[in-house]
């Protein structure tokens, strides 16, 4: 684990007046009007706000999943607008995690297959894909689970064992969108508190869209969507 303070490290992602307009059957809605953001190792990063204020729509342009119409979208020093398609796909893969507010585990694979199967998919070998599995679901306190089913496991299990597969090929940074949003107050915490240290541990940067303001906590910094643009969210 890094010893610099976060500040001053050097960003993993970068985000630079950033711009994003809709064109629907009513005209056109400009969603991100100028929107900058940086993302450092390590760093925990929430962006809060009502819904419909664009933070899906900033979620998917980090995520390489939308181009924006205007701005700079830099991953690892590297500008998304000079990727091919193969090297975005490559860049999401290898760089970029996700974990969404539905789990969407293979439920024909156990628990430690789930989180491995994307690995193999990249080419690792079933047993250094397994022991790199094993080693998260120690991480998540979910040691004695590697063998269970998503069937077989409660609400909160399944979601970390789908936080511990979006960490499989070591992203360099993981966007989670309502991460616990289905999960009941005390289940919500211990998953939570599970990606905090291990973002920790990996250096992780992540960017975190909740509506849960008690999970603000665990954030280096808290932001929101005003008018398009980010700013410190006013808790």
């Amino acid at each position: 684990m890094s010893t610099t303070p976060i500040s001053q490290r050097k960003p993993i992602m970068r985000l630079n007046n950033v711009r994003r307009t809709y064109v629907t059957g009513e005209g056109s809605l400009e969603v991100l009007r100028g929107a900058n953001l940086e993302l450092r190792p390590g760093e925990m990063v929430g962006l809060v706000g009502p819904s419909g204020s664009g933070k899906s729509t900033l979620l998917h342009t980090a995520g390489l999943l939308e181009s924006p119409d205007e701005g700079l979208v830099e991953v690892d020093g590297v500008d998304a607008a000079t990727m091919s398609e193969r090297e975005r796909t490559l860049t999401r893969r290898k760089k970029l995690g996700f974990v969404y507010q539905f789990h969407h585990l293979l439920p024909e694979l156990n628990a430690i297959d789930n989180i491995a199967a994307p690995l193999m998919i990249d080419g690792v070998k079933r047993s250094a894909a397994r022991a790199r599995a094993q080693k998260l679901l120690n991480a998540m306190g979910l040691s004695d689970r590697a063998t269970h089913q998503p069937g077989q496991l409660s609400g909160g299990e399944q979601q970390r064992v789908a936080i511990a597969r979006s960490l499989a090929n070591h992203p360099r940074v993981l966007i989670a969108d309502e991460p616990t949003g289905n999960l009941d107050p005390t289940t919500t915490t211990a998953v939570f508190q599970s990606l905090f240290d291990t973002a920790r541990t990996e250096q992780v940067a992540v960017l975190v869209a909740t509506h849960n303001l008690e999970l603000t906590s665990y954030m280096d910094r808290v932001l929101t969507l005003k008018d398009g643009q980010l700013a410190k969210a006013d808790l």
